[in-house]
């Protein structure tokens, strides 16, 4: 791996993983003939690119220059080399970022048939409960709910979830009456990362009601929100699809179902860099087709 193009590759992977290491093992290729290719790439460039130290390595003010300037070129190449392939074959590594309970529920049973597509790709889930730094975390393509703020990203919408609040039947076999809205104020309620200091809204014959909710139990996970409405300790609102294999079962009910609480958005979300890359666009087009197979409307 020795050459100018592949040592340019190498670069953008070792400043989005802060980690000679970590780039090395993406692209196979040992850490000091990584530490080797960057130095010659900095002597050849006339500048340092990367500040050294014991933990981590991180661009200089040039390199995140170099690195912006760069990034593009890469994935024009790479889009350039899929087009002239003609075959459809996808290589390289995709790195997604998703939550742990979309991982769970939808992307890990729908791989298989994804990376049987595509068998010299690599793929790497980044999970995580928190949104991810998309450039700093080297992530090709995330999974993301609700609103997208402002940003150089690029975003696809993927489907829209209806929302709904359930509990166990263990829960309501002694709770209070529940008909509306406003009964939650005598409910344990579980407040999941989704509507994490948010009003519960509702739509009921053409009326809007929100609800402001304070959480008994209060978590950043969803599959933990989950778990804990399916042990009895309160009603937990989530996206319909996040909820599938509970209602299926009857581990959860639904409740206070005349009321609607709309729904939340699906988006793949692309780094500015990564949007034209064929592995990124792929494994999009593959989720919404599954999504649509599991009956969810796209947005």
């Amino acid at each position: 791996m020795n050459d100018r193009l592949s040592a340019l590759r190498l670069f953008s992977r070792v400043a989005r993983r802060g980690s000679f290491t970590a780039a090395g093992r993406e692209l196979g290729v040992p850490q000091p003939t990584v530490s080797r290719i960057i130095a010659t790439l900095e002597r050849e460039i006339g500048t340092a690119l990367f500040v050294r130290t014991t933990r981590a390595v991180a661009p200089t003010e040039a390199g995140l220059e170099f690195l912006q300037r760069l990034e593009p070129i890469l994935a024009a190449l790479e889009e350039a080399e899929h087009a002239v392939r003609g075959t459809g074959e996808l290589r390289g590594l995709l790195r997604v970022g998703v939550s742990s309970s979309l991982a769970t529920r939808v992307v890990a049973p729908a791989l298989p048939a994804f990376a049987a597509r595509h068998l010299g790709l690599r793929i790497e889930l980044a999970t995580s409960d928190v949104r991810q730094d998309l450039v700093g975390e080297g992530v090709d393509v995330a999974l993301r709910f609700g609103a997208l703020p402002d940003s150089t990203a690029v975003a696809r919408r993927l489907a829209s979830l209806p929302r709904l609040a359930a509990a166990s039947p263990l829960y309501l076999a002694t709770a209070p009456p529940l008909t509306c809205p406003a009964d939650l104020a005598a409910h344990d309620v579980i407040v999941g990362p989704s509507l994490a200091g948010q009003a519960w809204s509702f739509r009921h014959d053409g009326k809007a009601v929100s609800v402001r909710v304070e959480g008994r139990i209060v978590t950043n996970s969803n599959e933990v929100a989950v778990a804990v409405a399916v042990a009895g300790l309160g009603i937990v609102s989530a996206s319909r699809l996040g909820l599938a294999a509970e209602l299926a079962t009857g581990a959860l009910v639904p409740v206070l179902s005349g009321w609607d609480m709309g729904s939340v958005e699906l988006s793949a979300v692309f780094p500015a860099h990564a949007a034209t890359k064929p592995a990124a666009r792929a494994f999009a087009d593959f989720l919404a087709g599954r999504l649509a197979d599991l009956g969810t409307p796209s947005a």
